[in-house]
């Protein structure tokens, strides 16, 4: 038989077959492409301004699982609260060259856990979206204010316990050189931000039991932040009054410390994991803090700075879970009152990065915080001062417990 008999049909054959395989990749580019334009948002996030000629658009990305298993078994308090999904603002569209047409494309997905590197969203310049939101737009600080143009390092706890950190765990006089060493670490890091030394007292301790009043927690006397605030004068530090309510309120309880908030370097610092308003016992589930809360401490501190002719306040809320403060939104900021929103949570570095993305970077309020602890069971290791200094925004007030 001639060659070409035989040439004929297996020609036939390939090009059949080159048509099949063309169809189906069609068919599934198309698919690809319904499939990716369903998933994208157009619902512009808060505080970016989009581009010229182009519609700036809002990604919806995936639940992230923030908190490793072995770090939420750690937890005294487990949260249960739902993590939400981030928005992430990106312009979602290029020309072709071929047709004009566009085709949308996903802004990148948050690079959370152990893995994300330099990678992670809550470090600048790593592609996060969040970023345009900061800093923040508020009202421009008034003469005397502290932030943003210093840092705070301020050691935290209660010199009558050991457990609950640096303040009370060694004597006075080791205490304080340690906050010495740590002001000069962190002025030779960043000397293009000054260094103000604080201490940052609890004064007001929640208890696992109800007490004669049944309100789960316990006042400290006049004596001991007199002892305190004498500490701090010694350092030329500012001195930081925390509140641990338990069933009680900051209504009841704001006016027992006015006398000391009435000094012009004496701040104040809320806990909403021990604001139990909505039921339970201290230590046994996570309590919660509102922005009418925020609002009416803000509002607080406001008129001790008109009715005494003070500096601008500090206000520290300490946060570690999404539920700790509710409708951030709804926080007012005032010129007479700094509001610093704190990370309170411990873990290894990514972990607690996950948490400074998810409940600070995610939620702009004004200012932000970072927590240290000393003892490696609570951070292990601990985050260096360096990869503190690459998280956007950063962090104007770290607490050493």
């Amino acid at each position: 038989m001639p060659l070409r008999h035989i040439a004929r049909p297996t020609i036939r054959l390939r090009t059949f077959v080159i048509c099949i395989v063309t169809c189906v990749a069609a068919a599934c580019a198309e698919r690809a492409q319904r499939a990716g334009a369903a998933e994208a948002a157009v619902q512009p996030e808060r505080g970016d301004t989009g581009q010229t000629g182009k519609a700036a658009e809002a990604v919806r990305a995936p639940v992230d699982t923030v908190d490793s298993l072995t770090a939420a078994s750690r937890a005294t308090v487990l949260d249960t609260s739902p993590i939400r999904r981030a928005v992430a603002s990106a312009s979602a569209s290029r020309d072709t060259a071929a047709t004009g047409d566009t085709v949308r494309r996903r802004a990148p997905r948050a690079v959370l856990g152990p893995r994300s590197g330099d990678r992670h969203p809550a470090f600048r310049d790593a592609g996060s979206p969040l970023d345009s939101l900061w800093p923040v737009k508020g009202p421009e600080p008034l003469t005397g204010s502290i932030l943003p143009a210093k840092r705070i390092i301020a050691f935290y706890g209660n010199p009558l316990s050991t457990r609950m950190g640096i303040l009370g765990a060694t004597p006075p006089d080791d205490m304080l050189k340690k906050l010495d060493a740590e002001v000069a670490a962190w002025n030779r890091i960043d000397p293009a931000t000054p260094v103000q030394p604080a201490l940052h007292l609890i004064v007001l301790v929640a208890n696992g039991h109800p007490g004669a009043n049944g309100l789960y927690r316990t006042r400290h006397d006049s004596a001991m932040v007199e002892r305190v605030y004498g500490w701090a004068r010694s350092r030329n530090a500012l001195l930081f009054l925390d509140l641990q309510v338990g069933r009680s309120t900051l209504q009841h309880e704001l006016p027992w410390i006015e006398k000391f908030l009435m000094r012009p370097d004496v701040h104040l610092g809320i806990d909403p994991e021990f604001s139990m308003k909505r039921g339970g016992v201290p230590g046994q589930r996570v309590g919660t803090y509102d922005a009418v809360d925020i609002n009416y401490a803000t509002r607080f501190l406001a008129n001790l700075v008109d009715k005494h002719r003070l500096p601008p306040k500090i206000l520290v809320v300490h946060r570690f879970t999404p539920g700790g403060v509710t409708n951030t939104r709804k926080i007012t900021l005032d010129p007479r009152v700094q509001i610093v929103m704190h990370m309170d949570g411990f873990g290894s570095p990514w972990v607690k990065r996950d948490t400074y993305w998810r409940d600070i970077k995610r939620e702009p309020v004004q200012f932000t915080g970072w927590k240290q602890f000393t003892r490696l069971r609570n951070d292990r290791p601990p985050t260096p001062r360096g990869d503190i200094l690459r998280l956007w925004p950063v962090p104007v007030y770290i607490q050493i417990q």
